[in-house]
């Protein structure tokens, strides 16, 4: 069963997510992350929350990872701040999903 929830991100932006009880994975670059991706897609995690930084670098392995259900891939900001990415996947998810930007409130074409 897919219960488990984890962070892939460099340290001082997942360190956090340790105090509330989700498992965190330190990468020191984008191939760490992408190995840390390959490895725990095979586990038993329903959510992976992966900071922007890495989940840009590694978009492509993250888009065929969306075509099974578990683990559903989630960019969060980093330390350092938000990019964008993270609510622009979001967005696109939905929208493909539903046909509708519910986020900005404009039908997709």
């Amino acid at each position: 069963m897919n219960n488990r929830v984890g962070v892939i991100g460099d340290s001082d932006s997942v360190l956090a997510f340790k105090a509330i009880g989700l498992e965190v994975f330190d990468a020191q670059n984008a191939d760490d992350a992408r190995e840390l991706i390959k490895e725990l897609s095979k586990q038993d995690f329903a959510v992976l929350f992966i900071t922007e930084e890495f989940a840009k670098a590694n978009d492509e392995l993250l888009q065929k990872a969306k075509t099974k259900p578990f683990p559903a891939f989630v960019p969060i900001p980093t330390s350092k701040g938000s990019t964008g990415f993270g609510l622009q996947c979001v967005k696109n998810d939905v929208e493909k999903a539903i046909g509708v930007d519910i986020l900005f409130n404009r039908e997709e074409k």
